[in-house]
C-alpha cells in the first residue's frame, strides 16, 4: 500500500513504479476524500500495475474511485452503511451496480477492531468464530444487489488468531482470499510475525494475494513477501543457504555471504541455491541440495555443484570464481 497522498499524484506515481520495478505486482492506494478519488484517473495513466481503492465510510468515494479507473475497491459494508445487513441499502447497491457495470470485483475487509457489537457479544469477544461470522454477512450483504465478484480479507495483528481465522474461512466460503498479519508492527518483528502467518497459510494452500503490513518503507514489505514466496518455492528466485558458523570456522563467512547475496541480486532471477559454508571439510556434503557453492579457510577454497567439488581458488578470489559458475549458468 503506498504512503502518499493519494492526491499527490506525482508523489504516488512515483512511489508506485518504484514499488512495480522491485517487484509489487497489485498496489492499494487509500482514498480518504474526493480529491483523492479524483485523482485515481491521473495515476491510472503512468502506472503498469493494478490498482486498488481503499474506502471507508463513503460511498460517493467508491462510486467515483470506480468511475476513475480503480481496478478493484477494498470496502467494509458495514462502515459504509451500518444499517446494511438488517435493511435496504441503497448506498451499497449503488456500489454493486457500478462494479458489475465495471466488471470489477470488490474486497470485503474485515478487520478485528470493526466486528458487531452483537456478534463480539455472541463469541465473547473477537474469535475466528466471529470474524468469520461478520465476513459471511458481509458476502450476504453483496449477494442481495447481485454481486459476487468478491474477495475476502479478515486480517487481525494477532498471528494465531488470524491462521485460525483464515482456515475457518477456507473452510467455509469458495471466494479467493486476500492475506496477511494486519498492524504488524516495525520491520524486524513484523517480518517475523507475517512470516509466520503468511508462511502457515501459503502451506496450507491457502491465500491468493498476500500483502505484508509493515510500519516501513513500502519497499520493504515488497522485499519480505518476495522472500516470503520465494522460501515457499512460489516466486522464483536465489535461494541462499549458509551455516551458522562454529569453531572450525576459519573465515569471516558473515561478510562473504553478504557480499555473495549483494552480488547476486545483480543476476537474472532464476530459480538456484547458493551454499556459503564456512568448513572446506564438511561444506559440500552439508550443502549437497545446492546447485553452487563455496566453503573457505587456510587461505584457499572451494567451488562446488550438488556436493561435489569443481575448482580450488585462493580466498580473495573465490567469490568472484562463484559469480563467473553461476553467470554461466543463467545466460
Amino acid at each position: 500500500m503506498t504512503t502518499t497522498k493519494t492526491s499527490d499524484v506525482a508523489a504516488t506515481v512515483a512511489q508506485i513504479n518504484d514499488l512495480a520495478a522491485i517487484g509489487c505486482d497489485i498496489i492499494r492506494v487509500a482514498v480518504p476524500d474526493m480529491a483523492s478519488a479524483n485523482s485515481i484517473e491521473k495515476i491510472k495513466e503512468k502506472i503498469t500495475i493494478p490498482l486498488v481503492a481503499d474506502i471507508h465510510f463513503d460511498h460517493k468515494l467508491a462510486l467515483r474511485a470506480i468511475e476513475a479507473g480503480a481496478d478493484k475497491i477494498r470496502i467494509n459494508p458495514g462502515n459504509i452503511d451500518p444499517n446494511a445487513s438488517t435493511g435496504s441499502s441503497e448506498k451499497i447497491k449503488a456500489i454493486a451496480a457500478a462494479c458489475n457495470s465495471k466488471k470489477i470485483p470488490i474486497r470485503i475487509g474485515v478487520n478485528s477492531g470493526s466486528l458487531e457489537k452483537n456478534i463480539l457479544a455472541k463469541h465473547g469477544g473477537v474469535t475466528a468464530e466471529a470474524m468469520v461470522e461478520s465476513t459471511i454477512n458481509h458476502i450476504a450483504i453483496l449477494n442481495k444487489y447481485d454481486f459476487d465478484n468478491i474477495w475476502l480479507s479478515a486480517k487481525t495483528s494477532n498471528v494465531r488468531l488470524t491462521v485460525d481465522t483464515y482456515r475457518l474461512l477456507h473452510e467455509k466460503t469458495n471466494y479467493p482470499l486476500h492475506i496477511g498479519i494486519t498492524e504488524a508492527g516495525t520491520e524486524y518483528n513484523g517480518i517475523i510475525k507475517s512470516s509466520i502467518g503468511i508462511g502457515a497459510l501459503l502451506l496450507d494452500g491457502i491465500g491468493d494475494t498476500i500483502r505484508v503490513s509493515l510500519t516501513a518503507e513500502p519497499s520493504k514489505e515488497i522485499e519480505a513477501a518476495k522472500a516470503i514466496l520465494k522460501a515457499l518455492k512460489l516466486r522464483p528466485g536465489i535461494d541462499i543457504i549458509s551455516c551458522p558458523t562454529c569453531g572450525r570456522c576459519n573465515i569471516n563467512l558473515m561478510k562473504i555471504t553478504r557480499e555473495v547475496e549483494e552480488r547476486l541480486l545483480l543476476l537474472p532471477q532464476t530459480n538456484l541455491t547458493i551454499a556459503v559454508m564456512g568448513c572446506p571439510v564438511n561444506g559440500p556434503g552439508e550443502a549437497k541440495q545446492a546447485d553452487f557453492g563455496i566453503s573457505g579457510g587456510n587461505g584457499e577454497g572451494i567451488i562446488f555443484a550438488k556436493g561435489k567439488i569443481i575448482k580450488k581458488a585462493p580466498m580473495e578470489n573465490l567469490v568472484d570464481e562463484l559469480i563467473n559458475q553461476i553467470k554461466r549458468t543463467t545466460k
